[in-house]
């Protein structure tokens, strides 16, 4: 039998993890001496020490819940044992506080990417079609299949052709305040990098959202337009084919339309060829998802390792996910770039408190049932282990949801977004990312079909078993076979090679989840 395991992430924390593959049995002796009371399942908690009723149960060295009731040495805590700590006040929070660790810059990495006119760099070379509304998705389904079996062959250069469809565009209401959201979302996804400049749109004609509210003129800007000729001097450049109008007798009328504009952009992106450009032109968005209690001891310490790395070699990194730091804001004002920096985290996190609060509910409807059978008792707990995706840069920027990346932004960005794996990848799509790391603990067969996704496994019997889903092995950092530190490393050389067009298995297997708005207005 293998000798038991247990991971104690601090020293001053009463309970541990159990790292056995199937858990540990009751009547186990750790190296301790310690005796299992009960059968503590894999990514469970033991406690260390008895923990007498109203106990604080430190893991990370934080308070992750209140003893029930008394819980002895040896027995298993989980969530049904524990009371949760309430939320952390807004108020009298440190603010840009902690300085940022001195790093030597990284210098000399580059990969092979897609210079835009804007300046941006993709790391896919993507034909884009956007939609105006729900309503054209099935059109343009059709008309990407047909570019896809009889267009993209004659373009090899061009990696994919994607419809960027949504549930958004009509039915809503549209001029609510929050309404900007959706809006900007779609807007911002359809100018990503990775989708070299070229914007072309298929519109119904009568749904609200229509296409000049969409792409207002001076949206995209002057240096894309290669072709610009009298429409574009007149402030229109939006190559619009709109289903409704008289010239379209029957269906594929639509879907010639669809594919005549698509060839101009097709001949436009098969034109360009990757070249080498610094690490620096990396757009990193990090991300968890179906986590467990391994993710903040493996993966995700991995990836802020990998994080610094970036921010080191001049890169952007985007964190995002607000109720799953919500518990660990403290954390993040203190490391803010600057008060104006804390202030507006501070501010996203009072509008997403405010948002969760209209709808009856708080942080702790975000912990699933998954989460719970990996290990994490409360969102607490779940965020002390997702913010350290982070790193220990300081936090140089906030965007608001659906927001863009400004060029001149770089380092560290705190990208304000709900927890849900696909809304979360909406937004980070929207705010200008190339690059997509995502770990996961359960397991998840997420992708994007407009970006391609890194995926990294928290524990080495889910990369067995997924090991044509999962491109990193992050569980070889409990098993004792590789330290935090060298497997940032590799996923640092494995996002360079990824961005220079290696493919991840996501992208192998051509899955990819749909694109989710977060749209907090009401619908009509």
């Amino acid at each position: 039998m293998t000798s038991p395991l247990t991971i104690q992430m601090h020293e001053a924390d009463n309970v541990a993890i159990v790292a056995n593959d199937g858990g540990l049995p009751e009547g186990t002796v750790l190296p301790s001496g310690l005796v299992l009371r009960d059968h503590v399942p894999q990514g469970h908690k033991v406690a260390l020490v008895d923990l007498p009723a109203d106990t604080a149960v430190l893991r990370y060295h934080v308070p992750i819940g209140y003893a029930l009731q008394d819980i002895p040495a040896g027995s298993w805590v989980h969530e049904r044992l524990l009371r949760m700590p309430p939320a952390r006040e807004l108020e009298g929070l440190p603010m840009a506080t902690v300085p940022a660790p001195a790093r030597e810059p990284l210098t000399g990495y580059t990969f092979q990417g897609y210079r835009n006119a804007d300046g941006s760099v993709g790391t896919r070379n993507i034909l884009a079609i956007t939609q105006t509304v729900q309503c054209v998705a099935g059109v343009v389904e059709f008309a990407v299949e047909r570019i896809k079996r009889e267009l993209l062959p004659k373009y090899p250069h061009v990696d994919d052709v994607v419809g960027l469809a949504h549930t958004y565009g009509c039915g809503v209401a549209i001029d609510a305040p929050d309404a900007v959201i959706p809006i900007r979302t779609v807007r911002n996804i359809s100018l990503n990098p990775n989708f070299g400049g070229e914007v072309m749109v298929v519109s119904l004609g009568c749904e609200k959202l229509q296409p000049e509210r969409l792409m207002p003129p001076g949206v995209i800007p002057i240096a894309d337009r290669r072709d610009a000729g009298a429409a574009d001097a007149q402030g229109d450049p939006l190559d619009v084919v709109c289903l409704q109008d008289t010239q379209h007798v029957g269906f594929m009328s639509m879907i010639d339309s669809v594919m005549t504009q698509a060839k101009v952009h097709l001949e436009r992106l098969n034109s360009r060829r990757r070249e080498t450009v610094p690490a620096s032109e990396l757009v990193v968005g990090v991300q968890c998802g179906g986590s467990d209690a391994f993710s903040g001891v493996t993966a995700n310490p991995a990836v802020g390792f990998c994080a610094d790395l970036l921010v080191r070699a001049g890169a952007t990194v985007m964190f995002s996910e607000n109720t799953e730091v919500r518990d660990g804001i403290a954390q993040l004002t203190a490391r803010a770039s600057s008060p104006e920096v804390a202030e507006a985290m501070v501010r996203e996190m009072a509008w997403y408190d405010a948002y969760l609060q209209r709808g009856r509910v708080d942080r702790s409807a975000n912990t699933t049932p998954g989460n719970k059978k990996g290990g994490l008792s409360n969102i607490v707990e779940k965020a002390m282990g997702s913010i350290v995706k982070s790193g220990s840069s300081a936090i140089s920027g906030v965007l608001s949801p659906g927001d863009k990346l400004a060029r001149h932004q770089r380092g560290l960005i705190y990208a304000a977004t709900p927890a849900s794996d696909f809304i979360c990848g909406t937004l980070q799509l929207a705010a200008g990312m190339n690059l997509h790391v995502f770990t996961t603990g359960r397991g998840t067969p997420y992708g994007l079909a407009e970006c391609p996704v890194i995926k990294v496994a928290t524990r080495s019997d889910l990369a067995r078993r997924w090991h044509d889903l999962m491109d990193i092995n992050a569980g070889q950092i409990a098993d004792g076979e590789k330290s935090i530190e060298e497997m940032g490393w590799e996923m640092f050389r494995m996002m360079l090679d990824v961005a220079s067009g290696r493919k991840t298995w996501a992208e192998r297997h051509q899955l990819a989840n749909a694109l989710v708005l977060f749209n907090p207005a009401p619908v009509t």
